[in-house]
C-alpha cells in the first residue's frame, strides 16, 4: 500500500472534517453520537464521536471497503474556561495538520493569546500522542490519541 496516497486522504477528510467546521454534512447518530463522512477514490473514512465536553472519538479509514487504519481520541477543556475561543483554536490548528504526520495539528501552533502544542510518537502506521492548548501560558485543553493501521494480517 502506498502511504503517500493514504496520507494525502487524510489531510483532504481533515479539511472537509471538524477542522473544516462544514457542521451542515455532519450525521446524527440514534445513539447520540455524531458521524463526519468522507469519501475519495476507493479512500473513505468516518470520524464518529460523542460531545459536547468532554469530547471522544474514533475516526476509521477504509481501503476498497475494508478497514485499513483507525485512531481514537479523548480531550476536554478545563472547567470555567470559555469553550468556544479554544474549540476555535483547535480547529485553526488541526487545519495546519502536517503532511508527514497528518494525525492532528502541527508541532506548535500560535493565535492571540493562545499556544497549541502536539506532541507524538511514531508514524501514521503506529502512533500515539497528547494535544495542549495555553491560553497566556495557563494550560486550558488536553487531548490524548492513539492509532494506526488496523487489519493488515488476516486470520484471527
Amino acid at each position: 500500500m502506498d502511504l503517500t496516497s493514504f496520507k494525502k486522504f487524510l489531510i483532504d477528510s481533515n479539511k472537509v472534517g471538524y477542522a473544516g467546521g462544514e457542521e451542515k454534512k455532519w450525521i446524527k447518530e440514534a445513539d447520540g453520537s455524531t458521524t463526519i463522512p468522507f469519501e475519495k477514490g476507493e479512500w473513505k473514512s468516518h470520524d464518529n464521536f460523542f460531545g459536547g465536553e468532554p469530547y471522544g472519538g474514533r475516526t476509521i479509514v477504509f481501503y476498497r471497503g475494508e478497514p485499513y487504519w483507525l485512531m481514537v481520541y479523548y480531550g476536554r477543556v478545563e472547567d470555567k474556561v470559555e469553550t468556544d475561543s479554544v474549540y476555535g483554536i483547535l480547529r485553526n490548528a488541526l487545519k495546519q495538520m502536517p503532511e508527514d504526520y497528518p494525525f492532528r495539528g502541527p508541532k506548535e501552533y500560535k493565535e492571540k493569546e493562545f499556544i497549541y502544542k502536539n506532541n507524538w510518537q511514531g508514524e501514521v502506521d503506529k502512533f500515539s500522542g497528547e494535544e495542549l492548548i495555553f491560553q497566556n501560558g495557563k494550560p486550558v485543553y488536553k487531548a490524548n490519541y492513539v492509532g494506526g493501521l488496523v487489519d493488515q494480517k488476516k486470520g484471527i
